[in-house]
């Protein structure tokens, strides 16, 4: 028992005193961004027919379902054209702005409720990712994603630069945005808009006044305790979230591979066979036709399709076999993208695996993109681009609104 109490005050200290996986986190940010921003970017031209007032799934369905799910969208807080456009406009810009990690808590929730809108409001619009990002866009609320490879890390540290030299850096876009959102999030809620939703109008709510908690915090000397309490539940409430993105992930594999294993197609290997001769699922029907020619190479993709799912929850107890599950998992979705034309579905896919990717090797990526960014800034006749470049660096700044 003794020397089980000093093991459990360090496990205790680690998640308690820091933000563990910070580049995971920033992965999986600007992973399921830019797979949303894509994907409404791609679907910008139909945008009326699958969530607007165009669609066959009109405003009456919509409202008839959500009174019986209870789901949230802001769609249905006002009708007509613009209050769509603006919604689709607002989505496409915090998906931009959250990969670029701009305010990245504001544009988290923002984010959210962008996917949340939208998927609720037209439930049939999807392949399978859509489901995956729904969930994890509430899980990125809770993260602290933007400690590394984003617009607030390089604020952060010219803060500290700043309060290095003695200078003052006020923080003005910070209230302003929470100002706006408040006031309209206010506004809404006075006007009876978000009766029958509960927990995203209270998330919405908590956040708000959490960031305002935050600002407080850092202003005020004299609050230098509450901040560091503030900091500590943070960083406790992103390694849960943390965790159960991991946990999220392993259950999307396990339950899939189970699954597989009960049906008879999967069981005789030719499982893999047939969505190759689906029409809607083969974009490249002479790249369809090669790969089923040979049945020995169906069957083995079949087979080790249910391997590797069942495996991987498994093969996390053990890093060099779970670091080669997880690339042959990422090559899969990369071809499946490519194969079966579901790129969406195979980014939020990958986007999640990422969240086990080492930060070795997130950190060697990391460095090649910084020297490519300093030569094309020579090459440009700029000088090198200047940002964080260690997890020393990008410690969130004691100022201003959180990352």
């Amino acid at each position: 028992m003794n020397r089980l109490a000093p093991a459990v005050s360090r496990g205790i200290g680690r998640v308690t005193e820091a933000a563990l996986g910070p580049h995971q986190s920033a992965v999986i940010r600007i992973g399921f961004a830019v797979t949303w921003l894509l994907f409404l970017l791609r679907e910008f031209p139909h945008r009326q027919e699958l969530y607007g007032p165009d669609g066959p799934w009109s405003r009456h369905l919509a409202q008839q379902l959500i009174s019986d799910n209870g789901a949230f969208t802001v769609l249905m807080w006002f009708g007509g054209r613009f209050w769509f456009e603006t919604v689709y406009a607002l989505a496409v810009l915090a998906s931009l702005l959250l990969a670029l990690g701009w305010r990245t808590r504001t544009m988290s929730v923002l984010f959210m409720v962008g996917v949340l809108s939208l998927q609720n409001h037209s439930v049939f619009v999807g392949d399978g990712g859509d489901n995956v990002l729904h969930l994890m866009s509430l899980y990125l609320v809770f993260t602290r994603c933007g400690q590394v490879w984003s617009l607030d890390a390089r604020r952060a540290a010219r803060v500290r630069a700043a309060r290095a030299r003695g200078e003052r850096v006020p923080d003005r876009a910070g209230p302003v945005l929470w100002s706006v959102l408040g006031l309209f999030l206010a506004a809404v809620t006075a006007a009876g808009r978000v009766e029958g939703e509960r927990f995203v109008p209270a998330l919405l709510w908590a956040v708000w006044l959490g960031l305002a908690l935050w600002w407080v915090a850092g202003r005020r000397a004299r609050w230098s305790r509450p901040r560091v309490l503030l900091d500590a539940v943070a960083d406790i409430v992103h390694n849960g979230a943390l965790f159960v993105i991991m946990a999220e992930a392993c259950l999307i594999y396990a339950t899939a591979g189970w699954y597989k294993i009960q049906g008879s197609r999967w069981q005789d290997g030719t499982a893999v066979y047939y969505p190759l001769h689906l029409d809607y699922f083969s974009p490249w029907p002479a790249l369809a036709d090669l790969l089923s020619a040979s049945g020995t190479l169906v069957m083995i993709v079949t087979y080790g399709t249910v391997l590797v799912q069942v495996a991987f929850p498994f093969a996390l107890f053990n890093r060099r076999v779970k670091n080669v599950l997880l690339a042959a998992m990422m090559t899969e979705h990369a071809v499946i993208a490519v194969v079966l034309g579901l790129p969406f579905f195979s980014l939020a896919m990958i986007a999640t695996d990422a969240v086990f990717l080492p930060t070795s090797f997130l950190l060697r990526l990391g460095d090649r993109a910084s020297r490519a960014r300093a030569r094309l800034s020579r090459r440009g006749g700029r000088g090198p681009v200047g940002g964080p470049r260690s997890p020393e660096d990008t410690e969130p700044a004691r100022v201003g609104f959180p990352a």
